[in-house]
Formats: structure tokens, C-alpha cells, sequence
């Protein structure tokens, strides 16, 4: 299937633009004009909202699309619970948060046959899933397609991060390929199937469970800078007419629920709205940064925030740490330490981060919770403080973080894993007592 997945793939067109009212219909004439929900919708398809928001949210935050399908979603058997293998959702009770610094391996191989769904995992997380507060991290690792099966997400939307393999998206409303480098968000509730562009897939993913993603504000900044509205790429109506039977599994507070239609659900021959999937190239990540002295905080590599009922305080933000240039003058380059009330989850998709030497690799991730200090390695920090302070190209490596602002709890599962590096406070042993008084 990969190969024909990869044809597919580079084959694909997309809208452009983050949160734009966009509009698709892949037969002409399948969307109504001047209205919504027509007396005989167009083509004899049944007219239906997705609303990713409150209907009385603001207009600058609501999220919403009109469907035009083949059959109503409404035209379904009865879910059942089915088991929710490795994941996980908040409340996270399985254990007490920690405030240790803890760092992983990547993932182990799966099974043969696994494919996207039973390849995730839960490290942990936040909130709670029915109070639509919080978030969670999962990791991935699959190695086959899902066949006669698509997902769907009540508790929050999911942002996916390639670190090995191609991903192929087929959402209700078109087909998004994400690589490695690249991001995709599938909003809340939106139903899709994943094929692989490659022999198997890696990545990271985090659940949002808290108010959608939406551009951070530039304030000072000005008009444009970090992530470009422009570079979002939206999918263009495709759809499916199979009346083979398919499997439909809900996340739904927390649980997995399945139902096997007689149909393809991801039947929308036409759409428009503001609740769509996107995929983004982070290596088209505008990088701001001092060209005087100091590093800046890491807020100023916010790709995407969600925002919480405290201005300034996100319960999630995506932040990359994308190729750029360090000038900075009399300035320790690499992040400095600290201590900070956000808990950070950091991945690595290629490459090496500049503030860990090793220990560090792609398909890993480290966890600091609020409050624990951190910051560069033994090995950086001699290597930084002694460096030239010449103009500086950070370019072989691709990193990112989910910031939150509570504590990450790590699942069980995570907490005794095989590949948890139970010696990752060692890399800051060697720093040495420099103060002569």
C-alpha cells in the first residue's frame, strides 16, 4: 500500500491558510450557494454542521463546518466499548506527578501488523478529558496501514509530529500528507484513516483537549514573524463511495468505542467552514532571536498556542526549534538554566539539540515539570562557555516542545518502561564549582 500511498501523496493539491472560512467540493456544483442547509441539499447529499466550538463563541474563536456527505454521520449502529490498549487519558491517577527530570528512548519496535491507532501510546499528561481541560503526549509506532477502519477524537483535537516515515491523512475532508519535518492537526471529532508513505512510522502526538490551536499574537513583534498564516495547508474535498464494511473507533472520555458501519464515513463530496484539518512545514518557521546579546526566552519559537482562561498562561503551545543563526555578543548560546512554572515535553525529529550533547536522540523525549531546573549538559556547557563567539549556523537538528501550564503525570506504563533512561541526572554531574570568592 505504501506505494501506492506515496503516489497519492505527491499527487495532492491544498487550500492555504490558518483559520480561513475555506471551501471545497470535489464534484461541481455539490456545495449550495447563498445558504447552508437548502431544502434539497445539491446532488441529493445530506447537509451537516461539525462544530468544533460553542455555537455563541466568539467569531474570532469559532470553529465550525457545513458537510456535504453521501449519508448523515447520524446513520450508524451502536458503539461498544472495546479495550483502549496503550492509551491513556486524564485525569492521569495511575501514579503521582513527579519532579524528577525524566527522558526516554524512543519507542521499541511494534508487532508486525500494528498500525496507527494500536500504535499509540500514552507518556502522560494533564487535566481532564471531560472537562475538556488539559492535554495528553502520546508516541507512535506502526508498521502497517488502517484497513477498513477510521478514528475519530471527541475528547480534543491531535497534533501529530512525523519523526520517521511519511504519514498519509485521509480525513471526511481530504487528504493531507505529513513528513517528517512537517505537523498536522485533525480537529476534534474530525474522523480519519492513516497510510503509511513508508515501511513504518514514528512520531509524537499531542491531544488537546483544551480550546483549539490558534496563531499566537505578535504583540510588539508587529505583523509577521514565527508561523505564517499563508504556509497552513488545508486539505481539498476528496471523498469516499464504498459500502464495504468499516470499522469506526471513537475516543470518547477517554474510552474506545467501536462501530462497524456499512459504509465509509469518510463520504464528504463538498465542505466549508473553519474546522479543518491542516499540515505545516516547520522548517518554514520564521525564527526571531537577539542580534545583540542574550538569548531570548523560548516563547519567541511558539508555532501554535492554546490559549486557557488566563491571558498569557496556554493550557498547550507547539514550539519548534528550527534552524537559525546565533550572533549574539559576550552571550552563552545554547538555552540557559532554568527553572520554570510551564512543564516542558521536548522531542527531537532529526539531528541533535544544541543543549544536550547525547544522551538525546530522535524519536526520544525529555520531561522537566514545573519547577525542576534543567538546562544544558555538563559537555555544552564547557564546550559554550569556552566557544569563539563567532556568527553561529544551528542547522542539524529539528526539535520541538509541548509547554503547558500544569504538571505532566506520567502513566505507568511510561514511568516503568524499559526505555526510560533511569540515568539521565548524570548528564548534569560533571559541572564543576568554578566561584573563587
Amino acid at each position: 500500500m505504501s506505494e501506492q500511498a506515496r503516489k497519492t501523496a505527491e499527487a495532492l493539491e491544498y487550500l492555504t491558510g490558518f483559520g480561513n472560512e475555506h471551501s471545497s467540493e470535489a464534484v461541481p456544483g455539490a456545495l449550495p450557494i447563498g445558504r447552508n442547509s437548502p431544502q434539497r441539499a445539491p446532488l441529493g447529499l445530506y447537509a451537516e454542521q461539525l462544530s468544533g466550538s460553542a455555537f455563541t463563541e466568539p467569531r474570532t474563536h469559532n470553529r465550525r463546518s457545513w458537510l456535504y456527505r453521501i449519508r448523515p454521520s447520524a446513520a450508524h449502529p451502536p458503539f461498544t466499548r472495546v479495550d483502549n490498549g496503550a492509551l491513556r487519558s486524564a485525569p492521569f491517577t495511575e501514579a503521582v506527578p513527579d519532579p524528577n527530570r525524566l527522558r526516554w528512548n524512543p519507542l521499541p519496535a511494534p508487532a508486525p501488523g500494528t498500525d496507527f491507532l494500536a500504535g499509540l501510546w500514552t507518556l502522560g499528561g494533564n487535566g481532564d478529558v471531560t472537562q475538556r481541560s488539559g492535554m495528553a503526549i502520546h508516541l507512535y509506532a506502526a508498521n502497517a496501514d488502517m484497513t477498513d477502519r477510521v478514528f475519530s477524537d471527541s475528547d480534543g483535537e491531535l497534533l501529530i509530529v512525523p519523526e520517521r516515515g511519511g504519514l498519509l491523512l485521509r480525513t471526511e475532508l481530504g487528504l493531507l500528507a505529513a513528513r517528517p519535518g512537517d505537523m498536522a492537526i485533525v480537529p476534534r471529532g474530525v474522523r480519519f484513516r492513516v497510510e503509511l508513505l513508508d515501511a513504518d512510522a514514528r512520531g509524537y502526538v499531542c491531544e488537546n483537549y483544551g480550546q483549539p490551536f490558534e496563531l499566537p499574537n505578535l504583540g510588539p513583534i508587529g505583523a509577521n514573524g514565527l508561523a505564517a498564516a499563508r504556509d497552513f495547508q488545508a486539505p481539498v474535498a476528496a471523498y469516499e463511495d464504498s459500502d464495504r464494511p468499516t470499522e469506526v473507533i471513537n475516543k470518547f472520555c477517554g474510552n474506545l468505542w467501536s462501530a462497524t458501519y456499512d459504509h465509509s464515513p469518510l463520504d464528504v463530496v463538498a465542505w466549508h467552514g473553519s474546522h479543518v484539518p491542516y499540515v505545516y512545514d516547520m522548517r518554514r518557521f520564521n525564527v526571531l532571536g537577539s542580534i545583540s546579546y542574550d538569548h531570548p526566552d523560548p516563547s519567541i519559537f511558539t508555532v501554535l498556542t492554546s490559549p486557557s482562561d488566563t491571558p498569557g498562561l496556554a493550557g498547550v503551545d507547539f514550539v519548534v526549534f528550527a534552524p537559525r543563526w546565533l550572533v549574539g555578543e559576550d552571550t552563552f548560546r545554547p538555552p540557559y538554566f532554568h527553572r520554570n512554572v510551564m512543564s516542558e515535553y521536548m522531542g527531537l525529529i532529526e539531528g541533535a539539540y544544541d543543549a544536550k550533547a547525547e544522551g538525546f536522540v530522535p524519536g526520544g523525549g525529555s520531561l522537566h515539570n514545573m519547577m525542576s531546573a534543567h538546562g544544558p549538559d555538563h559537555e555544552t556547557f564547557d564546550r559554550a562557555s569556552a566557544a569563539e563567539l563567532k556568527p553561529q549556523k544551528i542547522d542539524d537538528g529539528l526539535a520541538f516542545m509541548f509547554e503547558t501550564r500544569w504538571p505532566i503525570t506520567a502513566t505507568a506504563q511510561a514511568a516503568g518502561a524499559d526505555h526510560l533512561q533511569r540515568d539521565y541526572d548524570a548528564v548534569w554531574q560533571g559541572l564543576q564549582r568554578h566561584f573563587r570568592g
